[in-house]
Parts: structure tokens; sequence; C-alpha cells
């Protein structure tokens, strides 16, 4: 039965450098067939450039995903549709660039992968996420032979609320955005694995991968600070799931954390 390790929100030079470095020992320790990771802050902690993007998949990621921060690179627009492993959510406007879902293809096993924003509390503009992932999963059966479901989200009630409205329908319905790992991953009744948020890859003495003086001066008196990637105690945090290629249907979960000192 397939594996696929699902990597949190990937943060700065850090974080890639951390899957980069020790990407084989990774797949080897999960047993993972296929790796999906999260790269939406990938590139100095607010969104993705092409090269980096190279980087992850030559380094062996099979598939990269979006969120609120796709377009903060300049001219990433223009590269995105170059990435054939990379999909931005599926429910932003039509007309943006990018593809909006992944098929990943390994062993004859068909993996749909794809994302959809949450609603409350994000901004920007997107299409109910509810609506977008009942669409896509329909569009996708007898393409695929499962399929996980990213919401890139700020409100955990809208993301359980979802995981539920899927429960059957994928593999996985995993969360992304916090940065903050959750503690509620499991299997729902009808087979679908489920988690609040996968937590981030990248350095946790920070505040959400930022240093933390920044972030901390701006709330004490408002005024604009400039945020940085911090660099100390680089973890990895994500999901693994084990996928029943016959039902679609997930067969074990597990929550997943990596630091340096564990190779």
């Amino acid at each position: 039965m397939p594996r696929v390790l699902f990597i949190g929100d990937i943060v700065g030079r850090p974080g890639r450098s951390f899957v980069i470095k020790h990407f084989s020992e990774l797949k080897a320790r999960f047993r993972a067939d296929i790796v999906i990771a999260n790269a939406e802050n990938a590139a100095g902690g607010f969104g993705l450039t092409g090269s980096i993007a190279n980087e992850l998949t030559e380094a062996g990621v099979d598939g990269l995903t979006l969120g609120n921060h796709t377009w903060d690179q300049r001219g990433f627009d223009k590269e995105i549709v170059h990435l054939p492993q990379v999909c931005r959510p599926a429910n932003m406007p039509e007309n943006n660039p990018g593809r909006t879902h992944l098929i990943i293809d390994k062993n004859g096993f068909r993996l749909g992968v794809f994302t959809v924003l949450g609603n409350c509390f994000m901004g920007g503009k997107s299409d109910c996420p509810f609506a977008t992932a009942e669409t896509l999963l329909n569009e996708l059966q007898g393409k695929v032979d499962a399929c996980i479901v990213e919401i890139h989200a700020e409100a955990t009630g809208e993301k359980v609320a979802l995981g539920w409205h899927l429960d059957g329908r994928a593999a996985l319905v995993v969360g992304t955005h916090t940065h903050v790992p959750t503690a509620d991953g499991r299997i729902l009744p009808g087979g679908t694995a489920y988690l609040s948020d996968a937590g981030m890859t990248g350095p946790y003495d920070s505040v959400l991968g930022c240093t933390q003086g920044p972030v901390i001066a701006k709330l004490l008196d408002g005024m604009p600070r400039r945020y940085t990637v911090a660099s100390e105690n680089v973890q990895l945090w994500g999901c693994v799931v084990e996928i029943d290629a016959k039902t679609g249907k997930a067969v074990s979960f597990e929550s997943v954390s990596v630091k340096e000192a564990d190779f």
C-alpha cells in the first residue's frame, strides 16, 4: 500500500535546506513512496520562485502546493506555468495562471493532489473551498486512485468542517497555513485521514518562522517592521498516510516531526 509523506509549510532557506539535505533519509525513515510539500513560504518566508521549486523537486519532492502567498514573489506568475510539479490553490479566480491540481503517478498508483484556500479571516479573492473541492473530486474520478486535499486556512472550524464534508471521498484532508502543528490527527469513520494543521518546516525558535523581535515590536506599538526568517532550531513537521489503492481510503495515519539531532 502506497505511503505519502506530507511536509508542512516550508519556511525560507532554513526549511528548504533541511528538506534537501535530509531528503533521502526522510523518505527512508517514513517509508514514503510519494512526498508532497507546501512551499508557499519557501522563498524568504513569502512565496515561491521557479529556481527554489526546481531545487526541491530535484531533491526528490514529487509535488509542491501553495497558499495565500502564491503571488508574493515578483514574476512567479510567469514561472508557475513552466513548473509541472507545482499547483496553486484551486479556488483562486480562473484567470490565475498555474495548475489547479496535480496527478502524481508512482509505480502505477495515481495520486490526485490539490489545495483550497479557506474563506474565513483570509482576505484575498477565492471561491467556496467546499464547492471547489467537490468539483475537483468529481472531475478526478476515474483519473486517480486516491486524492489528498489540502485546506490552507486560518479558521480551525472551517478545516474540521471540510474534513467531515469530504470523509470517505479523500484519502487525506490536511490543513496548513497557521504554522502550528495540531494534535487532532486521526482517521474519520468514512476512511479519510484528517489533521487540522501539519505545522511548519523551518526554525521553531521564532514567531511562525520569523525572528521574534520585529514581530513583538509591531504587536506592541503597531508600527510597520521588516520581517526576516529566523534560523535556530529547524524542525520538519507533517504527516504520513498509508492508502489502500483499491478504495482510495486511509489505512493508517501518523503525525511526524524531525529535528537535526535526529539524524
